[in-house]
């Protein structure tokens, strides 16, 4: 039977230890992490280079399992499901957006989200409206028949977070989705992160080295060394920008 995470939570991290190596060699990444996330948060993570954040995010979103403790996202404990049930959890539960666009560079934008939709065997029936107003808040509405490379950085990522939001995921995971991105497109995919929440409480995760950016979330995880060192709210949310 699957351990369940605590009343409410979509995320619940659990003593979570992460070991890269042995003995002499080995890199202690994660130190006994506890995190709890409810549905409809937006929690930013915050460390140096180093500091475990991407691992934390890669365990989370069942990419690498962890080496102890438990992991509980979407009522899945998947530090013990193995690879078909992370894999599983990643096509139903669970989307990601990445520094880099990761675009399919010979396929239109509107195929790009095409595949994400035939990966994970979702239909778009029933929530065709509102991908249609997701299309529209992200601003690619117009832009849905052009390739990769007639598109801008900020179209790129916005077609990223479109093609992530297409599966309908119960968290949306992301990871630095500002780095390869101006000041004003920065600007523009974090408004749009926050607008995403706020109007379809969408539960976001987002990895950020920028405490500018940090503060487009609920709650601000700050992380050094494999451990979680702080966690603190913003109030109101988002308001600091």
């Amino acid at each position: 039977m699957n351990e369940r995470a605590s009343a409410g939570a979509i995320i619940e991290v659990r003593d979570l230890r992460k070991t890269y190596g042995h003995g002499s060699a080995a890199v202690h990444a994660l130190r006994g992490v506890n995190l709890r996330v409810q549905p409809g948060e937006f929690v930013s993570i915050v460390g140096p280079s180093g500091s475990g954040k991407s691992t934390l995010f890669h365990i989370i979103g069942g990419l690498t399992p962890p080496t102890a403790g438990s992991v509980v996202v979407a009522g899945e404990d998947i530090s013990a499901i193995g690879d078909s049930g992370r894999t599983k959890l990643r096509r139903e539960s669970v989307s990601f957006v990445f520094q880099k666009f990761n675009l399919l560079p010979n396929l239109t934008a509107a195929d790009n989200i095409r595949v994400a939709l035939s990966i994970s065997g979702r239909p778009i029936d029933g929530f065709q409206k509102d991908f249609e107003e997701i299309l529209r808040m992200l601003g690619i509405s117009e832009r849905l028949t052009h390739k990769p490379s007639e598109l801008s950085g900020g179209e790129q990522q916005r077609v990223a977070i479109a093609r992530a939001l297409a599966t309908r995921p119960a968290i949306l995971l992301a990871d630095e989705p500002t780095g390869n991105l101006d000041s004003r497109n920065s600007l523009a995919v974090l408004k749009i992160l926050r607008s995403l929440n706020d109007r379809f409480g969408q539960t976001i995760l987002m990895i950020t080295h920028s405490s500018e950016a940090a503060q487009y979330g609920h709650h601000i995880v700050h992380m050094s060394d494999g451990c979680i060192t702080e966690r603190s709210a913003v109030v109101p949310p988002g308001d600091a920008i």
